[in-house]
């Protein structure tokens, strides 16, 4: 996966992504697609899931207690269910992209928000998670060509792909502001706030589209917003931590991940609220991705709204600092990004 998403083929699926993605420093990536080690699902006890194992700063490690629920179980294609496995691919090669999908810090087993959840829902429904990590193309190869079963991977729902894969909705497809903890400044989900404001964004990214827009808007008011680019992540919050800038507008889980990073420097950061991904007229969600009539996606969606209903599902999202991206619910092929947006 590259370090700066630019392509507009990738730039929608990977939004929550694109911050993170160079964040991943000192964390060990792999070579050509790979057999990701399974060993913080294997050293559970029957009946426990923990998240954020060997997740090397950027979860709260989380014991969950996670059992088969036989009426979900029982909606798996017959296929997988007599097989006792799920076969989920993970397109987080070659440097990954914490606090979502990486190596973690024993060197060896891929973790992050992603395959946690995969491990969750492959509880529920009574299956061992199988991971193969790979790139992020070769990921939709293997979903293409039954090699696997889905894909828990940051991938956004939209238009275009449901014409060869069906979805269930698991988490918010958001971008935030990153500020330091002493600003008073917050977002509130209104443009209008950034009137006056400097703001750094990467360049080519989605957010980067949006906070143009919002500029655009402004400039038409007589107001100004002035946006700042910078060749690097640290050259960034360097501005940020220097006062050169008032926020960072970047994928929210980079956001999330590089807070709990800043936490105990002289310099801490915090969220001033998010924004969807798709825009101000949709919100861009996140979805388990199967091939298109797989029989996958209901179970899947049943599966994670059991985790919603009985506290797992919260747990998980707190352990790596996003529950500011649950939903209430998960949907079968919900409405994505259009056509002309994806």
């Amino acid at each position: 996966m590259p370090s700066h998403f630019s392509r507009r083929s990738l730039i929608r699926g990977i939004t929550a992504a694109t911050a993170a993605a160079t964040l991943a420093t000192g964390l060990a990536a792999c070579g050509g697609d790979s057999e990701a080690a399974t060993s913080a699902a294997a050293d559970d006890a029957a009946g426990t899931v923990t998240v954020g194992r060997v997740s090397n700063g950027a979860a709260r490690p989380t014991e969950l207690k996670v059992s088969e629920v036989k009426s979900i179980s029982a909606e798996l294609p017959a296929s997988v269910r007599k097989s006792g496995v799920l076969r989920i691919g993970v397109g987080a090669l070659p440097d990954g992209f914490p606090p979502l999908a990486y190596i973690g810090d024993d060197q060896k087993t891929l973790t992050g928000a992603e395959p946690d959840l995969g491990r969750l829902v492959a509880a529920v429904l009574g299956l061992k998670p199988q991971f193969s990590n790979a790139t992020w193309e070769n990921m939709f190869v293997g979903i293409d060509s039954g090699k696997y079963d889905a894909a828990f991977a940051n991938i956004t729902d939209t238009e275009e792909r449901k014409k060869k894969y069906d979805f269930a909705s698991y988490r918010k497809d958001n971008v935030g502001f990153e500020v330091l903890k002493k600003s008073t400044w917050n977002f509130d989900g209104d443009y209008e706030n950034l009137a006056g404001r400097t703001v750094a964004v990467d360049n080519g990214t989605n957010q980067e589209k949006i906070l143009l827009e919002w500029q655009t808007k402004l400039k038409k008011e007589g107001k100004n917003l002035t946006v700042k680019h910078y060749q690097s992540k640290n050259a960034t919050y360097l501005a940020l931590t220097g006062g050169r800038i008032d926020a960072y507008f970047a994928a929210n889980p980079g956001v999330a991940y590089h807070i709990t990073q800043t936490a105990k420097s002289p310099n801490p950061t915090r969220s001033a609220g998010t924004f969807s991904g798709a825009g101000a007229t949709l919100q861009g969600l996140i979805a388990a991705t199967t091939k298109k009539d797989s029989g996958l996606a209901e179970p899947f969606a049943d599966a994670i709204d059991h985790l919603i209903e009985n506290g797992q599902y919260a747990k998980w999202l707190a352990a790596y600092n996003l529950s500011d991206e649950a939903v209430t619910k998960a949907e079968v092929n919900p409405p994505g990004l259009p056509l002309d947006n994806s």
